[in-house]
């Protein structure tokens, strides 16, 4: 997800969407931990990245305390 896309979003469906991809991602870490290779392995990265974008729009809107 690009930055100009969350910023879009209103708060609810930001709140929703951090939900969403914390989910998407213990499933994958749970993945590679049990030593299943995953199935795209830039998956974890991807996760990793839109989650730091999320949760730095909602910092500067003020939704995170």
């Amino acid at each position: 997800m690009k930055a100009r896309e969350i910023r879009a979003m209103s708060s609810e469906e930001r709140r929703k969407k951090l939900k969403e991809i914390r989910n998407e991602l213990m499933e994958e870490y749970g993945r590679a931990s049990m030593g299943g290779s995953p199935p795209s392995p830039g998956r974890i990265r991807y996760l990793r990245r839109t989650l730091a974008r999320l949760l730095t729009i909602m910092r500067e809107k003020g939704e995170i305390g």
